[in-house]
């Protein structure tokens, strides 16, 4: 299996079907591992990174993931192919500007994935639709218990797991959820929904993660804690009192805007139809700005015949590196611009 594979087709954490999923797109566990014996990444000659890129690929290659996997060479993949593993969030944007040895083990339902040699030697990631952490923490758990069956971690007894960066000392551990929150937006409170999150020492960050902004009105929770926690006490704190007091907020929020600015609401949902169903250029910004709107739309039953798996799909699907994949060559931005809107009438007026 090749990235190429994925560009015509939609995660199956991000299709909408989980737990409360019309706020929480997904969850996600990552943890953080280095193999004891080896020095850090950037202090690695490029006989070492090899050295743990086979060892580790052979490991996780080698351990029963309960359904089957392939391997990309990162290092060795086109611009466009690491892009496209960016915009489907199977490797970070470090992962993909990286340089040397490095690839990724990506499970066929993308719902596992492990980097090796991003940051870290390695970070396996699971991922769930809707509200889902437990079955994150579950599955991580079980193959981070695997692989350490083949490898040696390097782990202090007072310290915990050992990482490349201080913050993620200890246990390693991510805990994070991909929230839609356009009511909160429109009701103008979601800055103080973000000052509440960093108070709580919270780290929001946009679609794409770090350095990157809330477009489409998506933003990532996640822990910044990790030393002197433990890994249960995390999930257990993010599912059963962080993230639904979260999405009580933004229901709230969308209660109050039908009941007391159904008008303000319609029009905003039915302009964005209309600019999307006749529009002959627009960018993936705008694209994301308008879906959320029509998102949001769907969800509170405003808008009949259209489903969140296919506005899910244009999300995705409409991303640059998606767009030039499936088209099969490479598309300057007028083109990019042309192309994906035309997919997104095709698929407004189609559903």
């Amino acid at each position: 299996m090749r990235p190429k594979d994925l560009s015509n087709r939609i995660s199956e954490w991000f299709e909408g079907s989980g737990p409360g999923a019309d706020i929480v797109i997904s969850s996600r566990i990552r943890l953080a591992r280095n193999l004891a014996g080896y020095e850090f990444l950037p202090c690695l000659t490029q006989g070492r990174k090899r050295q743990i890129l086979r060892t580790l690929k052979e490991a996780i290659l080698g351990i029963d993931l309960g359904e089957s996997v392939f391997y990309v060479d990162v290092d060795g993949a086109a611009a466009l192919e690491q892009e496209l593993l960016v915009e489907r969030h199977l490797i970070s944007r470090q992962h993909a500007l990286g340089k040397g040895p490095r690839g990724v083990v990506i499970a066929t339902s993308e719902s596992f994935t492990a980097m090796i040699n991003e940051e870290d030697h390695l970070r396996i990631q699971a991922f769930q639709t809707g509200l889902q952490l437990r079955q994150c923490w579950e599955r991580i758990n079980r193959i981070d218990n695997l692989i350490e069956e083949k490898v040696e971690y390097a782990f202090h007894p007072d310290y915990g797991y050992l990482t490349a960066c201080p913050t993620n000392l200890g246990t390693g551990i991510r805990v994070s959820v991909m929230l839609h929150l356009p009511a909160l937006k429109m009701a103008g409170q979601i800055e103080k929904f973000l000052q509440s999150a960093r108070d709580a020492d919270l780290t929001v960050r946009g679609l794409f993660g770090e350095g990157t902004e809330a477009v489409g009105d998506f933003y990532q929770l996640s822990n910044q804690v990790t030393l002197g926690v433990r890994e249960e006490d995390v999930v257990a704190q993010f599912n059963d009192i962080v993230v639904p007091r979260i999405v009580e907020y933004e229901q709230l929020a969308r209660r109050k805007l039908l009941d007391k600015q159904q008008d303000a609401l319609d029009d905003k949902i039915q302009r964005a139809l209309g600019v999307l169903g006749s529009a002959r250029l627009i960018s993936s910004q705008e694209a994301l700005f308008l879906l959320s709107h029509i998102r949001l739309g769907v969800n509170l039953n405003r808008i009949p015949g259209l489903s969140i798996r296919t506005i899910n799909e244009l999300f995705m699907l409409t991303q640059p590196a998606h767009l030039q994949m499936n088209q099969g060559e490479p598309l300057d931005p007028d083109r990019r611009d042309a192309t994906r809107a035309g997919i997104i009438r095709s698929r407004l007026y189609r559903n």
